[in-house]
This record gives structure tokens, C-alpha cells and sequence, in this order.
């Protein structure tokens, strides 16, 4: 079976064309993008907006240009639903947001230090993804892992969204039970150091089986790998996990997950991108101003 990876949780906007070469190489087909922080406070909404605006526009455009299927999620990140800044703000224009036929849920939306105005734009934005029928990626915290969890389900349930549109992001081997008890989707971030390594991926696998398990980089601006999905097949091949175990992982779990609001299939994304260098976006181009007819792709 030819391998084919949907990487369900990757912020390509801090990464570099290489990285979407090396994907491709290692098997991606598709690139799942969520809405985060970008490392320092946005200080007003005009700065989201056009960071959403580039999430539909130019990164689909670049990613496709390098053979991958690009999709996103929107939404307010927990770190940010802090800044009264813009928050509020931030909630008026993501509707308009959860209607494009790129975007496939709505996230990272979740806990991060769990605070009370996390809370109330978490379950602001369940309510926003259940009229608009869209599943929600869960950003858990970082500290207090367990707890931050429990907290996450616990709002999700009293939301009323189907917990089979939940994903829960960041999992370890104390959340696991946690999630497949509650029917929800368990998401495990291969991160250097700071989450889940690939060996200890593996354990888990070993021990809980394939059934809502869902593997992703998380890869960003911080010390990170766009690879580590790749990297974690390697292993399960050499630990004896079949190919349909594998497919399973990181293609049908994330594939069966995302596509059920009809904005893609696994048939669309199964199709080669249109590569065409010669296409801008806005005007704008991946080859800056290179003659396309004397590049390799």
C-alpha cells in the first residue's frame, strides 16, 4: 500500500518551501493548517484578519504549488481569548470565516492556562461550530495536562456538541483512557522534547490500538519537525504495525474526521494539486520573479 499521510496539524505560514518538499517526499498529501498564536500578542483584529485571509489564500495557493492539498481550521486561540484587546472582536468576524470551503473546523480553540475567559471563548466557539456544523480541534494545556483535559471534556459535553467533533490535541499516555472513554478523537503532537516523542507514540499505539488515534507535528516557529509523522511510520513499520494500521493512523482516522462537512473527500484529496508555476496568487508567485520553465520541481 502506497503511504499517504494527512497531517492534521501543522502551522505551514512559519515554515519554508523546503519543508513542503520534504512532505511530499515523505508521503503528505494533505496539509491541515489551524489558527494559532504566532509567538508574540496580536494587538488588534485587523492583524487576524489577515492572518485568516492568508490561511484561504496564499498558504492554499503555496502548499498546492508543492504538490499538498491544503485545508484549515479558524478560530481564537486560547492564549489570545485572554487579550481583551481583541477578543470580542476577533468572535464578530470568524463567522464570515467558518463558511469558506477550505475551512474544515473550527480551532485551536481550547484551554491554555484555563482561565475563566478561556472557558467562555471556548464554549463560545462550540456554539459557533455546531451552527455551522463543523468539527473543533482542542488546544489542551501544557501544564496540568490531565486536568486540562478533564476540563476540556467537561465543557465540550455541557455544549452539546456531538464528542465525535471533538479532537483533543497534545495527548500523552495519561489522557488516552480519558478521551477514548469520553468518545471523543485523541490527537498526540510528535514535538521534540516538550510532547510526544516517536518511540513513545509507538507504546501507545502498541497498547490502545489505532481506533481515534490521530498523529500530527504541530509544527511552528518554535523547534520543531514538519517530518515527525513520517518519522513516527518508520517506527510503527519496524515495531511489525501493518500497512492498514498505519493507513489507518494517518490517513483515514484525520481524513474521516474533517471531511464530513462536505468540504472535501478522501477522492479530492487523493487528486494531484494543479502544479502550475507559472500561476501567481495576487500577483504573487513562489518563484519570485524565477523563469518557471527553468526550475525542477
Amino acid at each position: 500500500m502506497q503511504l499517504r499521510i494527512f497531517e492534521p496539524h501543522c502551522h505551514m505560514f512559519s515554515r519554508i518551501t523546503d519543508d513542503y518538499v520534504a512532505m511530499r517526499a515523505a508521503g503528505v498529501r494533505v496539509v491541515l493548517e489551524p489558527a494559532f498564536w504566532l509567538g508574540q500578542p496580536r494587538t488588534n483584529v485587523g492583524s487576524f484578519i489577515d492572518y485568516f485571509d492568508t490561511l484561504i489564500g496564499w498558504e492554499r495557493h503555496r502548499s498546492e504549488q508543492f504538490g499538498i492539498h491544503h485545508v484549515c481550521t479558524m478560530g481564537l486561540n486560547p492564549r489570545e481569548a485572554n487579550d481583551d484587546r481583541v477578543n470580542d472582536a476577533v468572535m464578530e468576524v470568524l463567522p464570515r470565516y467558518l463558511e469558506k470551503g477550505s475551512v474544515v473546523g473550527i480551532g485551536e480553540i481550547g484551554l491554555d492556562d484555563m482561565t475563566a475567559r478561556e472557558e467562555k471563548f471556548y464554549e463560545a466557539q462550540i456554539q459557533l461550530a455546531i451552527a455551522h456544523d463543523l468539527p473543533i480541534l482542542v488546544h489542551t494545556p501544557h501544564r496540568n495536562k490531565k486536568q486540562g483535559f478533564l476540563r476540556c471534556l467537561e465543557i465540550a459535553k455541557a455544549s452539546g456538541i456531538a464528542m465525535d467533533r471533538v479532537l483533543l490535541d497534545h495527548g500523552n499516555e495519561e489522557t488516552v483512557r480519558i478521551t477514548l472513554d469520553s468518545g471523543a478523537m485523541q490527537g498526540f503532537s510528535i514535538y521534540p522534547n516538550t510532547k510526544m516523542s516517536p518511540e513513545r507514540m509507538v507504546k501507545v499505539l502498541q497498547e490502545f490500538g489505532t481506533e481515534r488515534m490521530i498523529i500530527n507535528s504541530a509544527c511552528d516557529w518554535g523547534v520543531s519537525d514538519p517530518l515527525s509523522v513520517p518519522k513516527t511510520v518508520a517506527l510503527m513499520r519496524q515495531a511489525g504495525f501493518s500497512d492498514e494500521a498505519i493507513d489507518t493512523v494517518v490517513w483515514k482516522n484525520p481524513v474521516g474526521f474533517f471531511a464530513r462537512n462536505g468540504r472535501g473527500s478522501e477522492e479530492d484529496w487523493m487528486a494531484e494539486p494543479r502544479l502550475d508555476w507559472t500561476e501567481t496568487f495576487d500577483g504573487n508567485s513562489v518563484l519570485r520573479g524565477q523563469d518557471p520553465s527553468k526550475m525542477a520541481k
